[in-house]
């Protein structure tokens, strides 16, 4: 079932970036995350994935914006699916 992903437009109102110093949080949002982000994730139009995700209720979908942009890094970096998928572990702590 398709659900289009906003989640991220709300920051959290605690985060691991909150603990940074505003010097690292400035470097954070002016590197190539902060910019791949704005310019990129944020701007991914997931409603034509709409038709590939089942109108019967079930499970929410991943977001489509995260898979592409995954997609994206995988072949920007020249990362396997092993190593992308190490690196979302990582990043989310899992």
């Amino acid at each position: 079932m398709f659900r289009p992903n906003k989640k991220h437009l709300q920051t959290a109102f605690i985060t691991s970036v909150d603990q940074l110093s505003p010097k690292r949080q400035r470097r954070l949002k002016e590197s190539w995350a902060g910019v791949f982000y704005r310019q990129f994730f944020r701007r991914l139009d997931e409603e034509p994935f709409a038709v590939l995700y089942s109108d019967v209720p079930s499970r929410p979908n991943i977001p489509v914006n995260v898979l592409v942009s995954l997609e994206v890094l995988k072949a920007g970096f020249g990362w396997s699916d092993k190593e992308a998928h190490d690196g979302v572990c990582r990043a989310t702590g899992q």
